[in-house]
């Protein structure tokens, strides 16, 4: 549905820079972008802050970071997630790329229309029949144990618009703002050569690894050698002492 109206930046995988989509007027399209992001290791951890700190300050528009990691060692990774405006997400996603590459760009977005009038409907049944008991309670002839019923009848409506409007406004934060998640990699040609330094670094270990296992394999194929040589010994003795009788 999204890619027959023709929405640019549904799915980039070669890092090119999609135009901002937004919710068309009368929809309820909440997106969601999935950036992989190719960036030196050095630049890595101060890119995320770099972005945080971009977001929390409104750099590009309204903005909330919701999830913000990182990964030292010899493949550092970072990843950092926001709700952003529309209007931000090129902006933010640029000054992601800056001295890097986008090497994927996933673009998706969920209708929550059936969510959005399923909620407007549950509220508006819960604020008649709220005012249908309420009426109904200022009646003289309602009796106590009625009224004691409708008074908890109320409380549990109450509860149920209260939770209908959270579910709202959740619903419309997700039309009116989107979901950017990129993750930092490094380049293939960094990570091979820390492959090779790695190896490097480890052919010490691996040698001395290797060394005592040969060592233990002696040690425990010691015993059985001697044995089956000693046995091997007395078996050639026998041999020649039952020929040197049969002579």
């Amino acid at each position: 549905m999204l890619a027959g109206c023709g929405k640019p930046g549904m799915a980039d995988a070669g890092g090119a820079g999609a135009g901002a989509v937004a919710s068309p007027e009368g929809a309820s399209l909440a997106y969601e972008h999935d950036l992989d992001i190719r960036l030196e290791a050095m630049q890595i951890g101060p890119r995320v802050k770099q972005i945080a700190d971009a977001c929390q300050s409104a750099r590009f528009g309204d903005c909330a970071v919701l999830q913000v990691g990182q990964q030292g060692g010899d493949y550092p990774t970072g990843s950092i997630r926001v709700r952003i405006a529309p209007k931000g997400v090129e902006p933010i996603i640029g000054l992601a790329g800056q001295g890097g590459e986008v090497s994927s760009r996933n673009t998706h977005a969920e209708d929550l229309a059936q969510q959005v009038a399923d909620t407007a409907l549950a509220k508006a049944r819960l604020q008649k029949e709220h005012e249908r008991l309420l009426a109904y309670q200022d009646s003289k002839d309602i009796k106590l144990a009625d009224l004691l019923v409708i008074t908890q009848r109320l409380s549990e409506i109450e509860a149920g618009v209260e939770q209908a409007n959270k579910d709202a406004a959740q619903q419309r934060r997700r039309i009116d703002t989107q979901l950017v998640t990129m993750q930092f990699n490094t380049p293939s040609g960094q990570r091979s050569r820390s492959e090779i330094g790695q190896a490097w670094r480890e052919s010490g270990t691996i040698l001395t690894n290797s060394v005592a296992f040969l060592i233990r394999a002696v040690a425990a194929l010691l015993p059985v050698a001697v044995v089956l040589g000693l046995v091997g010994w007395i078996g050639v003795r026998l041999w020649r002492w039952r020929r040197r009788r049969k002579a």
